[in-house]
């Protein structure tokens, strides 16, 4: 049966009772009732065009308790369609072409409308990266970070980009219409002005100032809420985001738990899950999931991140004076910036780095993951690993799966929230090798070393190379335990067959598609079959991600097999229980060493020089216990309990594997 079907005309009687309410219409054959409608509940209303009205007989119970009667009341409404129990008051200019769902509630708002026909902010192309649209991304409704950097970044793939774009152009053509939604249990209170704008169900919209050519896609189980002040336009916002506190959009997608708040401004950018953006400015940058900025003074322009956090003053420059705004940076999983730093893109920035002061020569760490670049008299100093052994990075790792807002059963993003994979690891083998190199090309009285316009010193140099192999021996003994763990093997026959992989997918390079790790090989074959027809829309792409994210561990244990045999120098399929017990017992040994660094680290929060500004008139025994009553005791602090249990329960591990390697039959 057609929807309208179940719409009847109005009596005359109803049309009576609807004028002595105030009511008026050009045209009443054209109001059309559901049964059970009753004229009393619309008072002072001008209805033109096509009007279908619903059963108003429950009322909307507010969070204080306040019971409103369902119904319109002092409103003009064109070409719309209103569901049952919604309250529709005091609209100072109208609502036209719309369709309003169920328990809809929309108070004291001026003009909601739906101008021409709209995709409604989908198919919008967003400048990212390059302000002069050389990498620019078509958002839809649930666009993830892989789909766009793939978008963004590889354009030498360009038959597969041109596929996708218009993959996305056919779904904006899907969503293209005349009529907007107001979705089922929706609020809307107290907005200037809303044009083409589409809201899923349970959307809480209150004092914004213009919503114009958007979507709003909220959910039952994770609404999204767009507050006081707020100015958006052309933008998609997804599940649980929060936009509020006068923050300005323009031509941006905004993924699934993301906050945008205190005074944000962003254009031209994409936010994945879990961003946050406060205070600060965001200019056609692609903030991968958990990106966060918190500083009214903070710049970020032109770049891609992914885990980072940006201290105050951070800023960077994408702008030569010569061609244009032209210029991008790259700052890889897990990099931070300290108060006042800065970077002259192009750059690229290497996982889980710490960036501290400014920085003017282009630098390139990729090879060099969690490493300090620290500015020194004008100089740009690398501390390569040296981040591995901070206790901060850990935490950050704990916090991540901890702080993910998504409660959308749906989730877009793909997110591996693994500190060490063979993304990582991979660097860390490129990097000690470079550092070898280094170290053998110089003379053995060298103080300080030279690579790519950054200066290394020899004990930072040296450090290196065994933080690198530290990290390198904890992956791959974490992949073999894993491999092995809960099984009794009786030979080595046993072992062997247990540790072949079961994949061949795995080998060579990796890559992070924003969240998304992955062997380079799948991602090449996804876009083969975009090219070749197997991948038809962009749904069938989302799916494809989700496939290629189920399968991480697989293809992470196929890498790891032969980075093993490279360590050890020895094929898997001779390798001995004996041979496991040696990687084992390597294993164990980096393991205690990282976390005693950690441990160390740790304890530097707790020196008398850390609890300066504690006991504000007192002598030192009142600075100590203030400080304890604030921080707590060094021992009982949560992040050092759990390194001592880490230490535990990983000595543990390695001690039972290496007794049912020594039962193991020759």
């Amino acid at each position: 049966m057609n929807a309208k079907d179940k719409y009847r005309n109005l009596t005359t009687r109803e049309i009576d009772s609807l004028k002595v309410n105030g009511c008026s219409c050009n045209d009443w054959n054209k109001v059309s009732v559901l049964d059970g409608f009753d004229p009393s509940r619309c008072v002072n209303v001008i209805f033109s065009g096509d009007i279908c009205l619903g059963v108003f007989n429950e009322p909307f119970i507010d969070e204080s308790g306040v019971s409103i009667p369902s119904g319109i009341l002092n409103a003009r409404l064109h070409n719309c369609t209103i569901g049952s129990n919604v309250v529709i008051n005091n609209i100072g200019d109208y609502i036209a072409n719309y369709s309003i769902e169920d328990k809809v509630v929309i108070k004291n708002c001026g003009k909601i409308h739906t101008e021409g026909i709209s995709s409604f902010g989908n198919g919008t192309l967003v400048s990212v990266l390059n302000e002069t649209g050389g990498r620019s991304v078509k958002i839809w409704d649930r666009l993830s970070a892989h789909e766009a950097y793939i978008i963004a970044l590889y354009r030498h793939r360009s038959k597969a980009i041109n596929i996708i774009e218009k993959m996305v152009d056919d779904y904006a053509a899907l969503q293209s219409s005349g009529n907007g939604t107001i979705g089922y249990n929706t609020k809307i209170f107290n907005c200037n002005n809303i044009r083409n704008v589409k809201f899923g169900p349970y959307s809480h919209i209150e004092g914004c100032m213009i919503l114009n050519e958007g979507s709003v896609n909220s959910c039952e189980a994770d609404p999204v809420l767009i507050g006081a002040g707020v100015i958006m336009e052309h933008f998609i916002v997804c599940s649980g985001s929060i936009i509020t506190e006068s923050t300005l959009i323009d031509k941006c997608f905004i993924g699934q738990g993301c906050v945008l708040a205190k005074h944000y401004s962003a254009e031209n950018s994409l936010f994945f899950a879990n961003c946050g953006g406060y205070h600060g400015e965001a200019c056609s940058i692609f903030a991968g999931p958990f990106t966060v900025t918190h500083h009214k003074s903070t710049l970020l322009i032109a770049g891609i991140f992914s885990f980072m956090n940006a201290g105050s003053g951070s800023n960077q420059s994408n702008h030569m004076y010569k061609l244009g705004p032209i210029h991008q940076g790259i700052m890889e999983r897990g990099s931070k910036t300290t108060s006042d730093s800065y970077l002259l893109w192009p750059a690229r920035i290497g996982p889980f780095t710490l960036i501290m002061g400014r920085h003017y020569k282009n630098p390139d760490t990729s090879s060099f993951p969690f490493s300090y670049l620290i500015e020194s008299n004008d100089e740009s100093i690398l501390v390569p690993g040296i981040n591995l052994r901070s206790v901060g990075t850990i935490r950050d790792a704990q916090k991540w799966p901890q702080r993910d807002r998504r409660k959308d059963p749906s989730k877009i993003d793909q997110i591996n929230f693994n500190l060490l994979s063979p993304y990582t690891i991979a660097k860390m083998f490129a990097g000690r090798e470079i550092l070898k190199q280094l170290r053998s090309e110089y003379p053995p009285d060298t103080a300080t070393f030279s690579y790519n316009g950054m200066l290394i010193s020899r004990s930072s140099l040296e450090r290196g190379i065994e933080l690198y192999q530290t990290g390198i021996n904890k992956f791959l003994g974490n992949s073999l335990i894993k491999r092995t763990e809960k099984t009794e093997f009786r030979t080595e026959r046993e072992l062997r067959n247990r540790l072949a992989p079961d994949h061949s997918q795995g080998n060579g390079e990796w890559v992070d598609l924003a969240g998304l790790i992955a062997p380079k090989s799948e991602v090449d074959m996804l876009l083969d079959n975009i090219e070749s027809g197997k991948i038809r829309s962009v749904d069938g792409l989302s799916e494809s991600f989700n496939e290629i994210h189920s399968h991480y561990y697989d293809w992470e244990w196929t890498w790891s097999c032969k980075m093993i045999e490279e360590e050890a120098g020895i094929s898997l399929n001779e390798l001995t229980a004996n041979d496991i017990i040696v990687i084992v017992e390597r294993w164990k040994k980096s393991v205690i060493d990282l976390d005693n660094q950690l441990y160390e680290d740790a304890r530097k929060e707790f020196t008398l020089s850390s609890m300066t500004g504690f006991g504000i008139d007192g002598g030192d025994e009142v600075k100590k216990l203030d400080f304890e009553k604030v921080r707590g005791e060094f021992e009982s602090n949560s992040v050092v309990s759990a390194i001592q249990d880490h230490i535990k329960h990983k000595t543990a591990l390695g001690d039972e594997v290496i007794q049912r390697m020594r039962r193991i039959s020759n």
